[in-house]
């Protein structure tokens, strides 16, 4: 998983897999999620994050550590 966050025009994307998106549908204002050819969330975009959300914290929670890979 990867978060991307654009402060141009503040957007956060949750990156869950590297896949291609085929598909893009809007869940809440501001608020979409990629899928991929079989229907599976790829991805998780969100407009105006910075309103929406808390970004000056990221907290983590029971991660499987033994294969986490740190960029």
């Amino acid at each position: 998983m990867k978060l991307h966050y654009y402060p141009a025009t503040d957007s956060l994307y949750i990156e869950l897999r590297d896949a291609p998106g085929a598909e893009t549908r809007e869940v809440a204002d501001g608020v979409n999620i990629d899928l991929d050819t079989e229907g599976y969330l790829i991805g998780i975009d969100i407009d105006n994050a910075s309103i929406k959300l808390d970004l000056s914290t990221l907290e983590t929670t029971a991660l499987p550590t033994v294969d986490l890979k740190v960029a």
